[in-house]
């Protein structure tokens, strides 16, 4: 009889686990789905893994001083994606901008102080929750290139595309923001 209450009771315990385990967005799709942007330059492969997270009606509430992201305990750096942070693995060295990133996995954040100058930063913390931002374990910050979509831009989106040679550039784009660094391929 105990053996049976005893397994009874595990069992109870393991159909509680896995149901807490399921999405909490049985109805639909996640609000922020996990994206990922590749693309391979003299043979390496740079990738960036993030959550894409959606507008929604908030144009013009997101990069504001009062705005969506603005709620961040790290504002005005921002996790660039939602959820977990948003990772950068390359299997060669790079130079962005003037930053030397040796080959490896790093997360990225963006520092939104000043519209129209966001500064591109990379940590050399891993595996970490999004809003886990650590300034000491940066590797170094490079200004980005401003520019505005030709439209709203509903899904925040990261592009990456080869320029010419080992060269290419890494996009964010999101609501009515574009930002861009340059890379190269050492």
């Amino acid at each position: 009889m105990k053996k049976l209450f005893a397994c009874t009771a595990l069992l109870i315990c393991a159909a509680s686990l896995t149901a807490q385990q399921q999405p909490m967005h049985e109805s639909g799709p996640p609000a922020s789905p996990p994206a990922k942007e590749s693309i391979t330059i003299s043979g390496k492969t740079i990738s960036i893994d993030y959550s894409s997270p959606r507008v929604k009606g908030r144009e013009g509430k997101i990069f504001t001083k009062d705005g969506l992201i603005s709620h961040d305990p790290h504002f005005p750096v921002w996790r660039g994606g939602a959820n977990d942070a948003t990772t950068l693995k390359t299997d060669a060295a790079l130079t962005i901008g003037d930053l030397k990133v040796p080959a490896g996995t790093y997360t990225l954040f963006v520092d939104i102080s000043y519209p129209t100058e966001w500064v591109f930063i990379v940590s050399k913390a891993v595996r970490e929750w999004g809003l886990e931002y650590d300034s000491t374990k940066d590797l170094g910050r490079v200004k980005m290139q401003m520019s505005k979509p030709a439209k709203l831009v509903e899904n925040l989106k990261y592009t990456l595309k080869a320029t010419g040679g080992n060269k290419g550039t890494l996009n964010l784009t999101w609501e009515n923001e574009s930002a861009t660094v340059p890379f190269q391929v050492n």
